[in-house]
């Protein structure tokens, strides 16, 4: 893991993409401002992991599981 120190309104560069600036500093919680292409997902870790259990369970569904879900009515 790379740790780098930075100042508010300092910012890191990830490839030529991504910019992560501190925006703000309050005690112990930092703010980040995070511009990226939108092609590039950003999430908080527990959304990311969130998603993935999400995705992972979508492909475990068995076959003729999903066999009534065209016949619901709205």
């Amino acid at each position: 893991m790379l740790v780098l120190s930075r100042h508010r309104d300092e910012s890191i560069m990830i490839g030529d993409d991504v910019v992560i600036t501190i925006v703000d500093i309050r005690g112990d919680k930092v703010r980040l401002g995070i511009e990226a292409p939108q092609d590039i997902p950003v999430h908080r870790q527990e959304v990311y992991e969130a998603i993935k259990r999400e995705n992972q369970k979508a492909g475990q569904v068995q076959p003729g599981e999903t066999r009534s879900l065209g016949n619901r009515r709205r």
